[in-house]
């Protein structure tokens, strides 16, 4: 889910937006499979070094079914800073009960300094999933749970310009067998928007931020594999962060997914954040 990814993009550089206040943001997404998506983001300091960040996205796509898939995400996490040392832990919950749900822990360690920042981090993710019912499947119900073992780093390139990198690998409870993995990818993933395709073995992505004055560029890549089917997609992004006012701004985005699972899809997104004392 693209507003999923988006607000643990934003959860991670949560303190950067809020160390003299508090940020609140919100959004909308669409591609050209029908997707469409909405969240609502908010990072607020609660001391020098601590902050608290809270983001929630609604997404809908129509399945082949001709089913709509209604899905909701929510996120909660908290930031303290000991210079130079971090942590940070978060809790989730994303899903369609009648689909997929998961319930989702992380932790990060951090080493940050002006040039370097450097995290190790941690997932736990607790899944609920239902492969419904057609003419040729019999239909399953599944639980099962995952850890991701990953790491950010961040490096500050030039005066204007910084780099991020971010990979993560999970190991799964079960293995997905082939007939019913490829059932329920072609149940489930018709967008890049639907619900299965966070279930992936790996992600990475890279990022270079570019500020120029008061405006920002963001262009990034992004591949994972669905751990149905071992399907790549290859995902490329580019944002445009500027001022509405002093207090206002505002961040346009397109990009283009590659998917060996869904196929060719472009999308594009809106975001307005608002700054306050």
């Amino acid at each position: 889910m693209s507003s999923c990814r988006f607000l643990l993009l934003f959860l991670i550089a949560g303190p950067a937006f809020a160390a003299e206040g508090f940020m609140l943001g919100g959004g909308a997404e669409g591609d050209s499979d029908g997707g469409v998506s909405a969240a609502l983001v908010g990072s607020v300091g609660l001391g020098k070094d601590t902050w608290l960040s809270a983001g929630v996205a609604k997404s809908s796509v129509e399945l082949e079914s001709g089913r709509k898939l209604e899905s909701l995400y929510a996120d909660l996490e908290l930031d303290h800073f000991f210079d130079p040392v971090g942590i940070r832990v978060g809790v989730a919950y994303w899903g369609d009960p009648d689909v997929l749900e998961s319930n989702d822990w992380r932790a990060s360690g951090y080493f940050r300094n002006a040039v370097v920042s450097i995290s190790a981090d941690y997932e736990y993710r607790d899944f609920d999933l239902t492969i419904p019912r057609t003419d040729f499947f019999p239909g399953r119900q599944i639980t099962f749970d995952a850890d991701g073992i990953g790491l950010t780093a961040r490096f500050q390139t030039s005066e204007n310009t910084n780099l991020r990198l971010r990979g993560i690998k999970y190991d799964y409870s079960v293995s997905f067998r082939p007939t019913d993995s490829l059932e329920a990818a072609r149940l489930l993933s018709v967008t890049r928007l639907s619900l299965v395709n966070s279930l992936v073995d790996h992600r990475a992505s890279i990022s270079l931020s570019i500020d120029h004055g008061l405006n920002n560029w963001t262009l990034d890549a992004s591949t994972w594999e669905s751990i149905f089917t071992g399907s790549r997609t290859k995902s490329y992004t580019v944002r445009y962060l500027f001022p509405l006012s002093q207090r206002t701004d505002l961040e346009l985005g397109a990009g283009y997914d590659d998917s060996e699972l869904y196929g060719d899809v472009s999308f594009f997104s809106f975001y307005l954040f608002f700054y306050g004392d």
